[in-house]
């Protein structure tokens, strides 16, 4: 048999040298990390006093569309090279200016995990392919379920693509708990009602969407100036649900929102659940899910000493954190849990996990074994005959436990509360301001929603009218037009290096004429380098650029 062409030998033997070396050899080992110190120093040069990587730059997407696969190939170093210039443009969340959303900094140690996961690839679907990713999997869930306080023994999950990933898991066992698991074999066959807060993720419009429960039959309960649900209008919408002979699938609770960290009454809701299966003796139970992927690491809190207080935290920040426990305590009430990693855990995307207080009940998810016939002819973890996902990257699982060790309890109390430290620092200098209003006054975490108010306007007047009053529209939309360009010109400054990257949102609840949104800016402190100075920071540019909009105005 003749050889193969020199040529194709010669590439192999190039190609060879793009991937990490199967056995331990110093020169392609030294290669590989030489080359990852590379592209490390390219990301850094582009780092300065702004909070982003190099600069923002518009995408031309319409010429990308025209792009075609490249014929040859090219070399590592190019390629890294190109890597780092995609990087340009990307907000440092570690920066002490970044102050945009509830996006982490990961720590080393998770990255590290992500790292080992991009090394080896495993698929934790059985640990033949993912060895002691899955072992990692099973004890970091057993070390979140104590934390919550489920059985560890009785308790299970597994680690999926993200909170909406949690609440699809809760709600489809939550519909095989009702249908005996026949909803796997014969589809939804009769309408099922899921209900949720009017301030909830709108995972819940694509949980019900995708499942083909219907977003029609997603009840959204009005939420309270608390932006946690309404008891009074839960009552009332189950009661009304239950005298109409609709079945309740399941309540979705959130447990911190994403704007406003609202958290929802979970006790009260149990308590709720209880007495109304007693008197109208429905079927099926209301399935409750906790969407904790932003409020569960307050549960760290849970053996802290606040009156010792032995890290020292200002008063208003212990009431924070204390009140704030409190809420979360009754997170082991919920029959199942969403808790993100890549949020408020410091860990990479993605890295969030379904919690069930009864592992058993994920049987309800389970193929036949004979539908997969190369696969699970041995080993003792096997998840993948019942997770949506064929493929499931043991990434987020260890970069979970890396941090759970890293950080113990005493780290995430640390990280927790000095976020909530700065949170309060730039509530306190605001409250001071007669133009300014903390909207989310009663949510104690490290976000910070507020508005501000052209010279001789009451804020804490106006923002009670914004609520209240229907006629006050042409104001209200105004004011949110008035915050708009503030926040634009911040912005502006902090892509320059010359402030804080705050956030916006458009809507973050309705006004008194119940469409109507009320916007406002937003700052979301995650970064452990963030400091006093930069929450004087916040208060400053928002105040210079309010006055340059004043005296815009002012000109003829």
């Amino acid at each position: 048999m003749n050889s193969a062409p020199s040529h194709y030998s010669d590439l192999l033997e190039t190609l060879k040298t793009y991937f990490p070396s199967p056995v331990s050899n110093p020169i392609m080992d030294g290669y590989f990390v030489h080359s990852v110190s590379c592209f490390l120093d390219r990301v850094d040069a582009l780092k300065s006093a702004a909070p982003v990587l190099g600069s923002k730059r518009e995408a031309d997407y319409a010429a990308h569309r025209t792009l075609v696969m490249p014929d040859d190939m090219a070399s590592v170093e190019s390629i890294n090279a190109m890597l780092a210039d995609y990087c340009r443009g990307m907000t440092v969340w570690s920066h002490p200016n970044a102050q945009a959303n509830v996006i982490p900094p990961p720590t080393i140690s998770s990255i590290t995990a992500y790292i080992a996961a991009a090394l080896y690839n495993p698929n934790i679907i059985w640990d033949e392919y993912s060895a002691r990713f899955a072992e990692a999997e099973v004890e970091a869930v057993a070390m979140l379920a104590s934390l919550v306080g489920y059985d560890p023994a009785e308790a299970g999950g597994v680690f999926t693509f993200g909170g909406t990933g949690t609440i699809l898991y809760g709600v489809k066992l939550a519909l095989e708990k009702l249908t005996g698991g026949q909803a796997m074999k014969r589809g939804v066959r009769q309408e099922y009602k899921i209900v949720a807060s009017g301030a909830s993720h709108y995972a819940r419009l694509n949980v019900a969407g995708w499942l083909g429960l219907g977003s029609d039959n997603l009840i959204t309960v009005p939420s309270t100036s608390r932006n946690d649900i309404s008891l009074p209008a839960l009552e009332a919408t189950l009661r009304g649900l239950y005298e109409r002979d609709e079945t309740v699938l399941a309540i979705i609770l959130t447990l911190g929102t994403t704007d406003a960290f609202g958290i929802d009454d979970l006790a009260a809701v149990a308590d709720l659940r209880e007495r109304l299966v007693a008197e109208y003796r429905p079927p099926f139970p209301p399935y409750l899910h906790a969407d904790a992927v932003i409020g569960w690491p307050w549960l760290v809190f849970q053996d802290y000493d606040f009156d010792a207080n032995p890290l020292g935290f200002h008063d208003r920040t212990l009431r924070a954190l204390r009140d704030t426990l409190e809420r979360m305590r009754p997170l082991f009430l919920a029959d199942s849990l969403g808790m993100d990693f890549h949020k408020t855990g410091y860990a990479p995307y993605v890295s969030s996990l379904f919690l069930i207080k009864r592992r058993a009940d994920l049987a309800l998810l389970s193929r036949d074994p004979a539908a997969m016939p190369y696969l699970y002819q041995f080993g003792h973890y096997r998840p993948g005959l019942f997770t949506l996902e064929c493929s499931r990257s043991g990434a987020g699982a260890l970069a979970a436990l890396a941090n759970l060790k890293l950080l113990g309890k005493q780290g995430y109390q640390v990280i927790l509360g000095h976020s909530v430290e700065m949170s309060e620092c730039l509530r306190e200098h605001l409250e001071s301001l007669t133009c300014a209003k903390v909207l989310n006054a009663d949510n104690l975490g490290p976000v910070t929603l507020f508005r501000l108010y052209p010279d001789g306007v009451d804020a804490a007047a106006a923002y009670r009218r914004e609520c209240a009053d229907p006629d006050y529209r042409p104001e209200l939309e105004r004011y949110n037009l008035y915050n708009r360009r503030i926040f634009d010109w911040t912005h502006a400054q902090a892509m320059r290096g010359e402030g804080v990257l705050l956030s916006w949102t458009d809507a973050y609840r309705p006004a008194a004429d119940g469409k109507t949104p009320i916007a406002a800016l937003k700052s979301f402190v995650m970064s452990p380098w963030t400091d006093r100075a930069a929450m004087e920071t916040v208060v400053r540019q928002v105040l210079e650029a309010r006055a340059r909009i004043e005296t815009e105005s002012a000109r003829p």
